[in-house]
């Protein structure tokens, strides 16, 4: 049974979460504050991880921080009441995988833990934790990234967000692509989160080269080459 914690400091959310989850076959944790959340999540096994923003002891924010800085890779989905798309990148830049903005339907919810939760499976099926392209390389394990010998610190989304150009060398990939596979969200023509996030990927690999791997192919997305 897949094992899922929940961190929500409003104990109806909560109990409608738990229910929900359970109904459909999953094992539930609940914690109501961020310091049991940063607790319980950095010494237990859970599958994937439900956070909100706003709870008392430490935000949804520095939770999902902590837990990517003792090297705690769980897939996380945050909860925010926040909808703009800075709000959205601060959750994802502090390491989580999606987001989901209150209110919401529970089948939203629960297409957004199955995709996380197949995703992360896909990837732990795959062998290779050596990717290399050039003079890039990725250790998916270690999570290291270096290029020309260069360590490369990038945060959590954008670490995903490499592998997947990674795993997909020489593909133009649609923006549409790269947000059901690197943030499984349901694509939303209005936002520019993955725009920004290339954008961010290309300051740190790109910038200080001359040979430049990730290529915009206007109005149809980006290719790794």
């Amino acid at each position: 049974m897949l094992k899922i914690g929940i961190a929500e400091d409003d104990p109806k959310i909560a109990a409608l979460l738990q229910t929900a989850l359970e109904e459909n076959g999953y094992q539930i944790n609940v914690v109501s504050n961020g310091i049991d959340a940063l607790d319980h999540f950095g010494q237990e096994q859970f599958n994937l991880l439900i956070i909100d923003i706003m709870m008392p002891g430490l935000s949804g924010i520095q939770v999902c921080k902590r837990l990517r800085e003792k090297k705690i890779q769980t897939p996380i989905l945050m909860l925010t009441a926040m909808g703009t798309v800075d709000d959205k990148v601060t959750g994802l830049d502090a390491g989580a995988d999606d987001y989901l903005v209150k209110p919401f339907h529970l089948k939203e919810l629960l297409a957004r833990v199955s995709a996380l939760l197949r995703r992360q499976t896909s990837f732990e099926n795959i062998p290779n934790h050596q990717l290399i392209f050039e003079d890039l390389t990725m250790d998916t394990l270690s999570k290291e990234v270096s290029r020309a010998g260069k360590i490369i610190d990038l945060s959590a989304k954008e670490f995903v967000l490499l592998e997947l150009f990674l795993r997909n060398p020489n593909r133009l990939l649609s923006r549409r692509y790269i947000s059901e596979m690197a943030w499984d969200i349901n694509f939303d023509t209005g936002t520019n989160v993955i725009d920004v996030y290339v954008n961010f990927l290309r300051k740190k690999i790109d910038k200080d080269f001359d040979r430049k791997l990730i290529h915009t192919k206007i109005n149809m997305g980006y290719i790794f080459k």
